[in-house]
């Protein structure tokens, strides 16, 4: 089968790999027919994610149709279905506790001493993400072996198209999560770290959790567009000081909840962020975290704090003291996503969901090189690409339907 693959860093190419096969009871195995590339393979792109290895398949948003089933797994042959990117067996004290993310039984043996040694705890399973969550192949690729397969698949009815539900593979989860993890109350004033398409779906998760006012901050004219499309009041940190703003939006108090989707890779000049980018330079550090500092002083004393925003290592200068002399709760945190999944699906089914307009081009799987560079240098452009591995190579379609704000 045809596979995208990680080569190092920068470098992505698809090539012709084993198909996979049944090698437990509960295995399933899936044709795909939709993966999408998602902000956080970028940390794989720019190599800040220890524990890959030359080869390995990629991708953890997909969905597709069953093919092969295990003598133990509940999927039919002929099913459609999107897959959690999380690995859960369903039966472990965190499974139990719907923690699926922190699943015990998910990551091997034979990967979980490295996760263990850097995490303190070993890393529960993931498609497509390092040895350090499991070494699994991931589903940007033709056919995927899907793990603990009576646990974790989404049956998907045949009337609802792929673009509609594909996100309940990470990002809508992830978006819904980050906002239940805000503890927002009706009426609160909520701000937003960043508006990829995690950040996009947190506002829409926000307003839906009753939220006042959502205040979404970025600077890709695009983004900020559909932030605004989404409900929420924009700040472009490029046109001003965003504690500042925050603080006469809000009469002085400071939000009450503040949301970092982010991660890893803040962009901007300011001068800690410069100093981030030059230790992450020299090895001395491996995180950017402007955005979440930013969110720690700009959020109200007694408020909230949300970190969707994936992390990988240590940081340095971490305001914890003005964490700490603030009172902030804070909720971090791979997404448990099968705890959500029905649920949101007959959200989506009612239509209080849009996962649609966020999706900027479909792009054949044999493309994905390509749609991996535009996705890192042209973010503005490409805000979702959705690889097909049933499209011809160069038959690339791109939506035209916003207009920058």
């Amino acid at each position: 089968m045809r596979a995208v693959t990680w080569q190092g860093r920068h470098k992505i190419s698809v090539e012709t790999v084993p198909d996979p096969e049944i090698v437990n009871p509960r295995d399933a195995i899936i044709r795909v027919t939709s993966t999408a590339i998602c902000g956080s393979d970028l940390h794989l792109y720019d190599g800040y994610i220890p524990g890959m290895r030359a080869g390995d398949i990629v991708g953890h948003e997909f969905m597709g149709e069953v093919v092969e089933t295990g003598a133990s797994s509940t999927l039919q042959r002929g099913q459609r279905v999107v897959v959690p990117f999380t690995i859960s067996c369903g039966q472990c004290f965190f499974c139990e506790k719907q923690q699926y993310s922190a699943c015990d039984n998910s990551n091997p043996s034979e990967t979980r001493d490295a996760s263990e040694l850097m995490m303190g705890h070993a890393m529960g399973g993931a498609f497509g993400y390092a040895h350090l969550t499991g070494g699994y192949a991931g589903g940007q690729a033709e056919y995927v072996r899907i793990p603990y397969s009576d646990v974790g698949p989404v049956v998907i009815p045949d009337d609802l198209p792929d673009d509609d539900v594909l996100f309940l593979s990470d990002i809508l989860p992830t978006g819904w999560q980050a906002a239940v993890n805000a503890d927002i109350e009706p009426g609160d004033t909520v701000a937003v770290w960043g508006c990829g398409p995690v950040g996009l779906f947190t506002i829409q998760s926000a307003l839906l959790l009753g939220a006042g006012r959502v205040i979404a901050i970025d600077h890709f004219p695009t983004r900020l567009a559909l932030a605004r499309k989404y409900g929420a009041e924009i700040l472009d940190y490029t046109q001003v000081d965003v504690r500042e703003a925050l603080d006469e939006m809000t009469g002085g108090v400071g939000p009450d909840a503040c949301i970092d989707c982010v991660g890893m890779e803040s962009h901007g000049f300011t001068a800690d962020n410069i100093l981030d980018q030059v230790k992450v330079k020299m090895l001395s550090s491996t995180e950017r975290i402007h955005a979440l500092r930013q969110a720690i002083l700009a959020c109200r004393k007694g408020g909230r704090l949300s970190i969707p925003g994936v992390y990988g290592g240590f940081a340095d200068k971490f305001p914890l003291g003005q964490l700490m002399e603030k009172g902030l709760s804070v909720k971090s945190g791979q997404t448990h996503v099968q705890r959500y999944s029905g649920e949101l699906l007959d959200m989506i089914r009612d239509g209080k969901f849009d996962t649609i307009s966020l999706i900027s081009h479909h792009a054949p799987l044999e493309d994905a090189a390509d749609m991996y560079r535009h996705w890192h240098d042209d973010q503005d452009l490409y805000t979702k690409i959705v690889l097909k591995p049933g499209l011809k190579k160069g038959d690339i379609s791109a939506r035209q339907e916003l207009q920058h704000a």
